[in-house]
């Protein structure tokens, strides 16, 4: 995707920022797998939580892994840093493998 051709847009969820871009190329959103990961587990530890889930994801057989792709997003620091991303449909199988009671409202919001 073409950084310049793509907008971020922050969405707020109970306060927590969740990074997405929408590809105007794609015509579709990617969302920031980290950011929800953060919400829905509320882990200290999202990137970690992130990894240990993606790697049981991929050992399930699924074929959201390979639907994974990286941007540079803004970063809590300000600087712009390589972030797993996924499209909608790869996101809402992701947030049925996190235990939580944020699932259902979050997939209404993104």
């Amino acid at each position: 995707m073409n950084g310049e051709k793509m907008h971020l847009i922050n969405k707020l969820f109970e306060g927590k920022n969740i990074r997405t871009v929408w590809s105007k190329d794609d015509e579709k959103y990617y969302v920031s797998v980290v950011d929800v990961v953060g919400v829905l587990s509320e882990s200290s530890r999202p990137r970690k939580y992130w990894s240990d889930l993606k790697k049981k994801i991929y050992d399930e057989g699924s074929e959201v892994p390979e639907k994974i792709g990286q941007l540079k997003l803004k970063s809590e620091d300000g600087k712009y840093r390589l972030t797993d991303v996924v499209d909608i449909k790869g996101m809402f199988r992701i947030i049925e493998s996190i235990p939580s009671k944020n699932a259902e409202p979050i997939k209404l919001r993104i």
